[in-house]
């Protein structure tokens, strides 16, 4: 996804949701910014839908489909890298799940990231615990997470993923920082609505209409 190009021309952010599961947030962002018909949100996961479970580059807006666990975060480095070599301004974020951290890909592409030195590149991991098998720390563990990060010799910082305030000050911060930079984002899956919080089996799971109109009451 292309953002923030200025008059020239010259600066394009790019934006990669490696965790695709995410993808019904990520579709709201793109319709409210003209890319999807905000009527085509309720087809999501529908059979004729191309509003699919991942996002899908069927998708004005979407330059490349994502969801395969691990591998978004190498799209993004290439795609930092072509800026690099076309001497293009702007940066590119790359938002990933903490279970999909787990695969090897993710590691080679921190060693790529360093080679290349990418300090156009923010890397924001939801690190929330849960996977679609249940918990992280049951299936692969990720203790010392930000040692093991900053080992590849990337600048790494840890928030608290609700809070807004400290998301915008670390890439802020990121933008700055001349090197790499990935920011933990420690959070609580389904946070507000007490039927949903530390729940692993919402991973991909819809509400009904009971359990919409409650959660809506309880996140008012």
């Amino acid at each position: 996804m292309d953002l923030n190009v200025d008059e020239s021309g010259n600066r394009i952010d790019k934006f990669v949701l490696s965790k695709g599961h995410a993808a019904p947030a990520y579709y709201s962002i793109l319709s409210s910014k003209g890319y999807i018909p905000h009527e085509d949100l309720n087809t999501l996961r529908k059979y004729d839908s191309y509003l699919e479970g991942h996002p899908s580059n069927k998708i004005k807006g979407v330059d490349v489909s994502s969801g395969s666990l691990g591998q978004g975060i190498s799209v993004a480095g290439g795609m930092a890298i072509a800026k690099k070599l076309d001497n293009k301004k702007g940066f590119v974020y790359c938002l990933l799940g903490d279970g999909e951290i787990q695969e090897g890909q993710f590691y080679e592409a921190l060693m790529t990231i360093n080679k290349y030195n990418l300090s156009n590149m923010i890397i924001i991991i939801d690190k929330n615990g849960l996977q679609i098998d249940g918990k992280t720390q049951e299936i692969k563990p990720c203790e010392n997470l930000k040692l093991k990060i900053a080992s590849f010799g990337l600048n790494v910082e840890e928030v608290d993923g609700h809070n807004i305030y400290e998301l915008i000050t670390s890439i802020k911060s990121a933008q700055n920082a001349n090197v790499p930079t990935c920011i933990i984002a420690n959070t609580i899956k389904g946070k507000g609505i007490s039927f949903m919080e530390n729940q692993v089996s919402w991973h991909g799971k819809a509400m009904s209409e009971e359990e919409y109109i409650k959660a809506m009451e309880e996140l008012k």
